[in-house]
């Protein structure tokens, strides 16, 4: 098992799309607002990340433990609509 940490700054608006985490995570919001949430299942995906806030960045702490060596985040497609 590996332990990492990461500070993010995220511009206002700034969005990220569907991924499966690979690691438990744990979010601490420094400053502004975040949006998260997790759609459950046999395999976790994180179907919203993004800063609430269209004038002000968000910032936060995120530690994360994970397998060594292995990524934190995998992405996925996005779902197609017709």
């Amino acid at each position: 098992m590996s332990l990492m940490a990461a500070l993010r700054q995220w511009v206002p608006g700034r969005h990220l799309c569907n991924h499966p985490p690979a690691a438990q995570a744990f979010v601490y919001v420094l400053e502004g607002t975040m949006i998260m949430q997790v759609k459950g299942g046999p395999s976790d995906i994180h179907a919203v990340s993004e800063n609430a806030s269209k004038t002000q960045p968000a910032k936060f702490l995120a530690i994360l433990i994970k397998d060594k060596g292995k990524p934190a985040t995998v992405r996925v497609p996005q779902e197609k609509t017709h």
